[in-house]
């Protein structure tokens, strides 16, 4: 992780002592003592960067890990990346924290590069990755274009590119076409990107409200990539593939190898699954967490509150936890913690019953909005245990009075919200709880996406 640090904070000393105290939790849960002395210096390369201290406390670190990596496989995922795929190649645009990426690698391609703006969103995909850190690019995609002769001949003609472009211009009553309003210039990059590849297939991911701007859509792809790609769009909800998940995402699919892309999205249809997974099936295998009304301190962590990481003790089987884990039990439990409600907060989340917002009269006398009901309706909002989640958003990285637990007084955790988004359960979500929600709310659903690719992989 060190060398991603260095190369992608602007104060690489700061986010290494955060990263100490991550190590220094899971040192404590599995009664790990860092070791006395490192004879080898294995950081002299950052001397410059870096002063003596932490680069002695680097060694200490690294040296403590090399030691217990074979016993905790966990650890491995600290240590420099060094795979690099040769087939079936993919590059990812807009990456976030790789729950797109995570779901084609799963249906059998493999990330060749990667794109993302956000620093911490990237950390979270280089670390859940084996990807080297030289097919990153953590920055502006309108820099990665500038560069585009240095950083991306070398993946001319990839399998795939896949990326959803933020439109922060879009609008349904936006009557300038999407390409044309300067808010959307993410937008023009992806096309400049495909454009410059020229990947076999393509996809683009983004909102519902897209569908009314579809046609405008192709002509613009028509414009950048020729007559020698054809192109083909729907809009699918996630709860049709097993995702437990009330999520409708625009999906444009393009391909420049003969294929009707028509079919294929006839076939991605096929794929939908008649298995319904409700939010219970989902969630309720974790541990319970109980409110938390402790203010301004983060850092607790115990078994009422939750944990960064703890062992995963759950005997609890399921056909979705199999295929979410790949039938592969996680030894840890990761980012199941619980965040600060104020006392109000707390009594509006018991007092609901399942599936009621803020309208409801069971807190009517407490509800802190009541002249403004109109504009606040889902300001709160208790899940239903027997139905699929509303859709995740970035938004529970303020709040999650919206998204509040069927049968505990609190917010889902991150956790939580992660297995709806279905996230795997070792997937370690990097940097602050707040950004561990953001990236979440963002992502796409890893068994929607996988679904997608296996249907693009029979063509390749």
């Amino acid at each position: 992780m060190i060398e991603y640090i260095v190369k992608n904070y602007k104060n690489p000393k700061t986010k290494i002592k955060e990263l100490f105290k991550e190590l220094d939790k899971f040192f404590h849960l599995e009664n790990i003592t860092l070791v006395d002395k490192v004879e080898y210096n294995y950081f002299q390369d950052y001397i410059q960067i870096l002063d003596s201290k932490t680069i002695t406390l680097l060694n200490v670190y690294y040296k403590t890990i090399l030691k217990n990596k074979d016993k905790y496989n966990f650890l491995e995922k600290y240590i420099i990346k060094k795979d690099l795929p040769t087939n079936n190649l993919m590059i990812d645009l807009f990456a976030g924290c790789g729950g797109l990426s995570l779901g084609l690698n799963k249906a059998g391609f493999n990330s060749i590069f990667v794109n993302e703006i956000e620093p911490i969103y990237g950390e979270t995909y280089f670390f859940n990755h084996s990807l080297p850190i030289e097919n990153y690019f953590i920055g502006d995609i309108n820099e990665l274009i500038k560069n585009k002769e240095n950083l991306l001949s070398s993946y001319k003609n990839v399998d795939i590119v896949c990326g959803g472009p933020p439109c922060q211009g879009f609008s349904m009553a936006n009557r300038q076409r999407v390409i044309d309003d300067p808010r959307n210039n993410l937008y023009k990059s992806y096309l400049e990107v495909l454009k410059y590849i020229q990947p076999k297939f393509f996809i683009m991911e983004n909102v519902k409200g897209m569908l009314k701007k579809a046609p405008e859509i192709l002509e613009d792809f028509k414009s950048y990539l020729g007559e020698e790609y054809n192109f083909s769009y729907y809009v699918f909800n996630a709860k049709d593939f097993g995702v437990p998940q009330n999520r409708e995402r625009f999906i444009l699919i393009g391909n420049k190898i003969g294929i009707d892309s028509n079919k294929v999205i006839e076939e991605i249809k096929e794929k939908s699954s008649e298995d319904f997974i409700s939010l219970k099936d989902a969630i309720y295998d974790l541990p319970v967490l109980k409110p938390k009304n402790v203010k301004n301190n983060n850092d607790i962590e115990n078994s009422d509150y939750g944990f960064t990481f703890r062992k995963n003790e759950s005997l609890y089987k399921s056909e979705f936890l199999d295929k979410l884990n790949s039938s592969i039990i996680s030894n840890y439990i990761f980012n199941h913690k619980n965040r600060y409600n104020n006392e109000r907060d707390i009594e509006i989340f018991s007092r609901l019953p399942q599936g009621a917002n803020s309208l409801h009269d069971s807190i009517k006398d407490i509800m802190p909005y009541a002249s403004r009901n109109h504009m606040f309706k889902d300001k709160y909002f208790k899940l239903d245990e027997t139905k699929v989640s509303k859709t995740m958003t970035s938004h529970m990285k303020f709040d999650c009075n919206m998204y509040i637990h069927p049968n505990q007084a609190r917010g889902l955790s991150p956790r939580e919200a992660a297995r709806i988004q279905t996230f795997p359960d070792d997937y370690f979500f990097k940097g602050s709880q707040n950004h561990w929600y953001a990236q979440i709310g963002n992502a796409v659903p890893v068994i929607l996406a996988e679904a997608i690719g296996k249907t693009i992989k029979k063509y390749i």
